[in-house]
Formats: structure tokens, C-alpha cells, sequence
């Protein structure tokens, strides 16, 4: 194949644009980018990130992973910033996660390695 091709950007839906913003902010520390009305990113996250506001939010056919150092402090954060676990945390072959919904409905998980 001659063409390289690598994931460049994330773009989540929101049914409320606002508090999905907003608890990116709060939960990991990402800095909201305004791009105009119904549209935002999200800087600091590791990848470039965008969050669009929809209507009738379909449900993702994607998982977004955030990687920790400290899961049980992550937990926290998460949900002191309104997340809603879905599934508290396990171990998998060479971690641990933990998932959840953030107020616009999308949902995320929260890994850490382990050895």
C-alpha cells in the first residue's frame, strides 16, 4: 500500500454541547477551543479532538480510551465532574479501566497500564 494512514482527529456528538465541554474541562483538564456555534475542541488531549453538537445522538460505533497514571484518582475526577459509570473498574491483559457517560452521552473509558 502506498499511502500511510494514521488516526488524526476524534469527533465526538453531544446533545448538549455545554456540559460535554465542560466536563472534558473539569474531569482531564482539556482546554475548550470555541470553532462557532454547536462546534468546540478540545485541546490538550492527546489527539485533536472535536465535539459536535447533535440533535438526535446516535450512538458511537467507537470506544475513546484516556490513559492514567492514577485510575482510582481518575475515577474521582470523572465523577465529580458528572460522569456516570457504566462499568466499574477491571483488569484486562495488561491493565485496568473503568467506563462511563459524560452529560452530552458519549461514552469513554479510563485505563491505566499495569505490569
Amino acid at each position: 500500500m502506498g499511502n500511510s494512514f494514521q488516526i488524526d482527529y476524534l469527533e465526538f456528538t453531544s446533545a448538549n454541547l455545554e456540559a460535554s465541554s465542560r466536563f472534558f474541562a473539569e474531569a482531564f483538564g482539556w482546554s475548550r477551543i470555541d470553532y462557532g456555534p454547536g462546534y468546540s475542541g478540545a485541546a490538550d488531549a492527546g489527539i485533536d479532538v472535536g465535539v459536535a453538537e447533535a440533535e438526535n445522538q446516535a450512538a458511537a460505533p467507537l470506544l475513546a480510551v484516556v490513559r492514567t497514571q492514577d485510575l482510582e484518582a481518575a475515577y474521582g475526577e470523572v465523577t465529580a465532574a458528572g460522569g456516570v459509570i457504566t462499568r466499574e473498574p477491571f483488569d484486562f491483559p495488561g491493565g485496568r479501566r473503568f467506563h462511563f457517560r459524560e452529560p452530552g452521552g458519549n461514552e469513554l473509558a479510563v485505563w491505566i497500564a499495569t505490569e
